[in-house]
């Protein structure tokens, strides 16, 4: 019979001298690939039968498929069993011997126009050869289910060259047996094996047993796998504590999600995953986020950039598309068509469910605002699409708590002075165009403010701590201000900026001009003297409204940002020669102390200089921590002036 194999050797087919070294050393960056491509082939192999059987074309039996990982320390070898379609002798001459040749194309060629997809996730050609990358000696016993097959062996010890032969092998199936080479031998560890099955192989379909042969209990009594992972089930299907508990046991985390995205796609290409907003402990766990890949249920990869835009690898999930080959170079994915229109359709289905619950749940939105705002920042300023589909979503936290979305912050249609307002009036009777104080609409001297037009300056406090004493006299004022308090905040106000002209955004300590009233009197030119001396570009004095201190820092907001971006990026020398740090002192002229500074500068008072750097270091400490020397002098200072009293 042309299927016998009584004895026989010969040399592998291959396309190039020395390939299968070349393989060992090369095909894969990491060493336990082997394991996957491995499993994967016992997976297809158990695909293929269980096609066939529904297609009435394989007898069927009671034998429920399963896939056996034997590990033998005292043999030093490991072994891949499956109860799948197994190969006849030509069928190993073929796709053994053949290096590349795939089993799995002409399979599904053979089977393309059936209803039923195929779901092989093998190519059993290179896949194999990746077990030499560990081996001494690979060896195959392999019976068909074909009626009247015989067992076969193949072996090779890594070269050209291999036999084949009866084997004693008696059911159906493959079994892959590894000789570990000198290098290897962690991988007859039982524990180590699990590792990998469990990080490959978690969620397949197949169950997986793994056992010890110098172990009493040689079989596991349980599947190491999950054979159907959550985002198989219909999403309707899922409540709310499974979303929760497969979150848990895949990512490891105590702390709940904050809510998640299911997707469950069959046309233009398949593909099913649940992505998770995770609940951040502090700012820097945002760039910490993980999503897996997977392929018909096998582990490829995490963050996959070229199949997860970057900026949503800062959330956690799965992603499962089987239109995806297991091995596959990243040229290929950025430049495959399929994977591009993948990766749009995640972004939108992000960003649809983003929009979804803003519009849907308004109060939870809010109060995941501090977890998710750093993503969708992120993702605002990585894809220009993103911006504009989630836009009518983003919002503002200001400084009393409350929210408000951009496009409303922006654009205030009517006053806040705390009326009602009915077709552009008041309720209380008064012209919208004029509070009721009996001033002019652009030039109210009341306090309130009045917005019939666009926002043209937005205030923000990035730091409620160290801008306290800005924060408060805004608060006085009744003077509104956002909180930015993230990282990226510096570079999300620039696409503000760049998306609403006519907007700028002022750091509540670098623009006081709302707190400044009309002041007609002089200033005193002594009293500005005795700042002249300190580290500020420039010393004036303003009558500054309710609540001021005696006198405040202002930086500049452009050299600012520009410090800030340089800080981030480096180049801090460069930047900071062009755009150099720009303070100016403003000191308060209705502040009681204003009034005793003046009158012992007239009285040449020695005083007035101790004062002056008191005051001066109080408007130091409301924006940054002293040096050690200066908390000193500060110190010192203070106990004098004490004693003055």
């Amino acid at each position: 019979m042309s299927e016998s194999a009584r004895f026989e050797s010969g040399n592998i087919s291959i396309s190039a001298e020395n390939m299968l070294p070349i393989i060992k050393k090369w095909l894969y960056s990491e060493k336990d690939i082997f394991i996957r491509e491995l499993v994967s082939n016992c997976s297809d192999a158990i695909s293929k039968h269980a096609r066939l059987v529904s297609m009435a074309e394989a007898p069927y039996d009671d034998a429920p498929y399963r896939i056996t990982v034997r590990v033998d320390p005292n043999a030093g070898t490991l072994s891949f069993d499956d109860n799948g379609i197994g190969m006849t002798a030509d069928e190993v001459r073929k796709y053994i011997n053949q290096v590349a040749f795939s089993g799995a194309k002409e399979f599904m060629e053979k089977y393309k126009d059936s209803e039923e997809e195929s779901q092989i996730i093998g190519h059993f050609g290179l896949g194999f050869y990746s077990a030499f990358m560990c081996a001494k000696r690979v060896t195959i016993d392999t019976l068909s289910w074909q009626e009247g097959a015989e067992a076969v062996q193949w072996s090779s010890e890594g070269g050209s060259e291999y036999t084949l032969s009866e084997s004693t092998r008696e059911t159906r199936g493959t079994c892959v047996t590894i000789e570990l080479d000198d290098e290897s031998h962690e991988y007859t560890d039982r524990w180590a094996v699990r590792e990998v099955l469990m990080k490959y192989f978690r969620f397949l379909p197949t169950p997986i047993y793994l056992e010890d042969a110098s172990q009493e209990l040689t079989t596991e009594e349980h599947p190491l796998n999950e054979v159907a992972p959550l985002w198989e089930k219909n999403p309707s299907d899922c409540t709310e504590e499974e979303y929760r508990e497969f979150y848990h046991q895949v990512f490891m985390d105590t702390a709940d999600p904050l809510f998640w995205v299911h997707l469950n796609i069959d046309y233009p290409f398949r593909l099913k995953g649940i992505l998770y907003f995770p609940k951040l402990k502090n700012e820097f766990e945002s760039a910490e986020g993980q999503v897996k890949l997977y392929c018909s249920r096998v582990f490829v990869a995490d963050n996959i950039r070229e199949v997860i835009p970057e900026y949503l690898l800062l959330l956690k999930g799965c992603i499962d598309c089987p239109d995806l080959p297991l091995n596959v170079s990243r040229s290929f994915l950025q430049n495959d068509g399929t994977v591009t229109r993948l990766s749009s359709h995640i972004t939108r289905k992000v960003a649809d469910r983003l929009l979804g619950l803003f519009k849907t749940d308004r109060e939870h939105y809010n109060e995941y605002w501090d977890d998710i705002n750093p993503f969708i920042k992120y993702a605002c300023l990585r894809d220009e699409k993103f911006y504009d589909r989630v836009k009518p979503a983003l919002i503002f936290k200001l400084l009393d708590g409350s929210y408000q979305t951009v496009d409303e912050y922006l654009t205030v249609p009517e006053c806040d002075c705390g009326c009602e307002h009915e077709n552009g009036e008041c309720t209380c009777g008064h012209d919208h165009e004029h509070c009721d104080c009996g001033h002019d609409h652009e030039n109210c001297e009341c306090g309130h403010h009045h917005h019939d037009e666009p926002r043209k300056v937005v205030y923000y406090a990035t730091d409620v701590n160290a801008q306290a004493q800005y924060i408060s006299m805004f608060r006085a004022n009744g003077i509104e201000a956002v909180l930015l308090q993230h990282v990226l905040d510096n570079h999300f106000i620039t696409l503000l900026e760049h998306h609403n002209p006519g907007v700028k955004f002022r750091r509540i300590d670098s623009d006081l001009s709302e707190l400044e009233k009309p002041d007609e009197t002089a200033a005193d030119a002594a009293v500005e003297a005795l700042f002249s001396g300190f580290a500020v570009k420039a010393v004036r004095t303003a009558r500054l409204a309710e609540g001021g201190a005696p006198a405040v820092l202002v930086l500049s907001e452009e050299n600012r940002r520009m410090q800030e971006m340089a800080r981030m990026f480096g180049g801090m020398d460069e930047v900071a020669r062009m755009f150099p740090e720009e303070r100016a002192l403003v000191i308060n002229r209705a502040h009681p102390l204003y009034e005793k500074l003046s009158a012992l500068s007239a009285q040449n008072d020695d005083r007035a200089a101790l004062l002056a750097a008191q005051i001066y270091d109080l408007a130091r400490l409301a924006q940054e921590p002293f040096a050690a020397d200066d908390m000193t002098a500060f110190l010192e200072r203070s106990a004098k002036i004490m004693e003055l009293l």
